[in-house]
């Protein structure tokens, strides 16, 4: 016999708390201690909440039953107040999980918000189960909104979103191609070359953008022991003069969320979590925004290991930038990463200079250096070990909280290279996004916003005026404004020994 979907009745009520208890120790406990699942249920589920949410005109729940024996549930509450229907909870016995019983419950949710006159729904799920967050995905939601979430004691991430009815799922529409280890026939940088290509025969902003980045203007300045190269390029003045505030998706539109793509635009599918994009306003040759296709917070020490992984499916010839959300990240609100075709920063050189390399001290296999007489506090960790290399990244970024006196992520920017054997991670910790000069009236203003590129001795230009007449000793005061005080990089290193 299959499975039979139908409304939950009364004595439904102690199969479906006990059911969904189990599902959240089976599902949670890897991340969530089973003390605090079981207090929140207690709270929240104890027999009494379950009898007024069956009381309640506005909640009702679909279970899922085999050979008359509940198996799974999805709860469904609507709210007046924003006219839509939301599934807060949706569970399968752990016995019955993977065999398409939340999927079905999901289509009896669907079912009845169209016979509501609805044309969406909402869900919710916590970001480490990650499997359910990718059957979301797979059938057509699209996460928008994160926060955290509370069981007890442990906080945790939770994202929530839509699903649009009676159009294909926009992750699908989106797709040019998919990129998952060991399933991929052509390499990544192949397929990102590939989808440059067609992108740029089937978006005419990219066409555009690349047409104008072969007539940018370039020069260097010599300044007191290292050197900048210059790039006027302005096209990139919107990038420049982003608002760099963190607004939620209901606040604007966020121009990486996929419902706000460009209709022409396409990306490849990376590891089941990002879509890789051209970027119609490059700095640099075949420059890639790697955008998560969930609306989340931008943050790099949850994601670090995305990070190096892209330095390795992307290999010697590529490098891998990350933006800070209050440093020079023109989406801050939505998780992403850069990476273009290497040998245009100058930092590229300097790190291969043993002169500059100042070993401070070494962290479980990985190498710290300290690059000296840059103008500007760099750096760097270098490892063969990826996961050691994650460890020293959390440790300085954790030495970095100490000494700031800060709960959230440091300023920073960051640039990744990988020969296949060695990962090298630059670090250019900050104190400001922006220098006194940018916020200056009239010809005193000059528009300069630094973000990884800049830190790596590229800095971008989008004023003629300001590409014409910024010199040495102007740019060593942007970079020594910007950059951490190297007092508080030395109090930092020192919490690491």
């Amino acid at each position: 016999m299959g499975i039979l979907i139908r409304l939950w009745q009364k004595g439904d009520l102690a199969t479906i708390g006990r059911i969904t208890l189990q599902s959240w120790i089976s599902t949670y406990s890897s991340f969530i201690p089973e003390s605090d699942i079981r207090s929140y249920f207690e709270t929240h589920y104890a027999e009494a909440s379950l009898l007024r949410m069956f009381a309640d005109p506005f909640v009702l729940c679909f279970v899922a039953e085999e050979d008359d024996h509940i198996v799974g549930c999805a709860r469904l509450v609507f709210n007046r107040d924003e006219n839509r229907l939301y599934v807060p909870s949706l569970h399968v016995a752990p016995n019955f999980q993977s065999q398409g019983i939340g999927r079905q419950l999901l289509e009896a949710a669907e079912r009845y918000a169209v016979e509501k006159h609805l044309d969406e729904l909402w869900i919710g799920a916590m970001f480490k189960n990650r499997r359910a967050v990718a059957l979301y995905r797979e059938i057509g939601f699209l996460f928008v909104q994160e926060e955290p979430f509370t069981v007890t004691h442990t906080t945790v991430g939770h994202i929530s979103g839509f699903k649009k009815f009676g159009r294909e799922p926009l992750l699908h529409q989106k797709t040019h191609a998919i990129f998952e280890e060991g399933k991929s026939l052509r390499s990544l940088p192949g397929l990102c070359l590939d989808l440059l290509s067609k992108q740029q025969e089937t978006w005419n902003e990219l066409q555009q953008g690349c047409e104008s980045f072969k007539e940018i203007r370039e020069r260097d300045v010599d300044c007191r022991g290292f050197s900048v190269r210059l790039q006027y390029n302005p096209r990139r003045i919107k990038s420049s003069t982003a608002d760099g505030s963190q607004k939620n998706y209901n606040e604007h539109l966020c121009f990486l969320c996929l419902d706000h793509l460009p209709e022409a635009q396409k990306g490849i599918f990376y590891r089941g979590e990002y879509l890789i994009l051209c970027n119609p306003m490059p700095i640099l040759p075949s420059h890639v925004t790697i955008s998560h296709v969930d609306h989340r917070h931008q943050a790099v020490d949850e994601h670090i290991e995305t990070f190096l992984q892209l330095m390795a499916d992307l290999g010697p010839d590529w490098t891998v930038l990350y933006n800070g959300p209050k440093c020079g990240a023109s989406a801050p609100d939505h998780l992403h990463f850069q990476a273009a075709l290497s040998g245009k920063m100058p930092i590229e050189k300097s790190i291969q200079e043993e002169k500059r390399r100042a070993l401070v001290i070494p962290i479980d296999g990985v190498s710290l250096y300290r690059l000296t007489a840059l103008g500007r506090e760099v750096i760097v960790l270098e490892g063969s070990s990826p996961l050691a290399l994650v460890d020293a990244f959390n440790h300085f970024l954790n030495a970095l909280r100490k000494v700031l006196l800060m709960d959230g992520e440091p300023m920073i920017n960051m640039a990744g290279f990988c020969d296949g054997k060695k990962w090298c991670l630059v670090i250019f910790p900050r104190q400001k996004h922006r220098p006194d000069a940018f916020f200056r009236d009239g010809e005193a203003r000059m528009v300069i916003s630094p973000g990884a590129i800049d830190m790596g001795g590229l800095l971008i230009t989008p004023v003629v005026k300001d590409f014409e007449r910024l010199d040495a000793a102007t740019v060593e005061g942007i970079y020594s404004e910007v950059s951490l005080e190297s007092e508080i990089v030395e109090k930092a290193i020192d919490a690491l020994r």
